[in-house]
């Protein structure tokens, strides 16, 4: 009972922070509702758009910090469940997708938030650096010859997935339900950037 509840105050902890949206407390700050401005996403693309580099350099820091705070406060906890002969630390997982679903969903800004890639990143790094570091190459490779950032973040999510299930990194079940909910939070987040993708009207990165 006791675990159940830390799990709970982790999921709690991490949706709290997640909500703290950087796009908008940033566009607060320069005068502006980043949700109705550009791609009226409260994200790190979004801010870069509408606000300059330095205002988006604010929400790349305080999206991968409270990703990070977030999954302190979950290992602090440290409930760990078993699966077979796999081990996860739960309440870890708890709070990394708490944190993704409050960047998302965020309870301070009438749950009108971000798409989540970033701070879905930094939890990543902080739950099993080396799955995320080979999505990341993915996401590299993919926006590297299509210029779709879209694509290659919805691909990378994927990847997550379907490395998790690799016997070599002796995941739970948990941490499989986890990294699923993070790519479907994730691709449900980019439905109109699918559209726009199927469609060949998606906008694509300039170097």
């Amino acid at each position: 009972m006791i675990d159940i509840l830390k799990i709970l105050a982790t999921l709690a902890a991490g949706y709290l922070l997640g909500s703290l949206n950087t796009a908008v407390i940033v566009g607060k700050i320069y005068g502006k509702d980043i949700t109705l401005h550009g791609s009226k996403s409260a994200g790190l693309t979004n801010t870069l758009r509408v606000l300059g580099k330095t205002a988006a350099a604010f929400v790349l820091v305080g999206d991968i910090l409270k990703g990070i705070v977030a999954c302190l406060i979950g290992l602090h906890l440290g409930v760990y469940l078993q699966s077979g002969e796999a081990t996860d630390c739960v309440s870890l997982l708890a709070a990394g997708a708490g944190a993704v679903l409050g960047h998302n969903w965020p309870v301070y800004f009438g749950f009108k938030g971000g798409k989540g890639a970033l701070t879905a990143a930094a939890v990543m790094f902080m739950i099993n650096w080396v799955m995320a570091l080979i999505s990341l190459g993915f996401f590299v490779m993919i926006v590297a010859l299509t210029r779709y950032v879209s694509l290659g973040t919805i691909s990378a999510a994927i990847i997550f997935v379907a490395i998790s299930f690799l016997p070599v990194f002796g995941n739970t079940i948990y941490f499989h339900i986890f990294a699923s909910l993070i790519a479907v939070v994730i691709i449900i987040k980019h439905r109109e950037n699918i559209k726009r993708l199927l469609s060949g009207t998606e906008n694509k990165l300039t170097f």
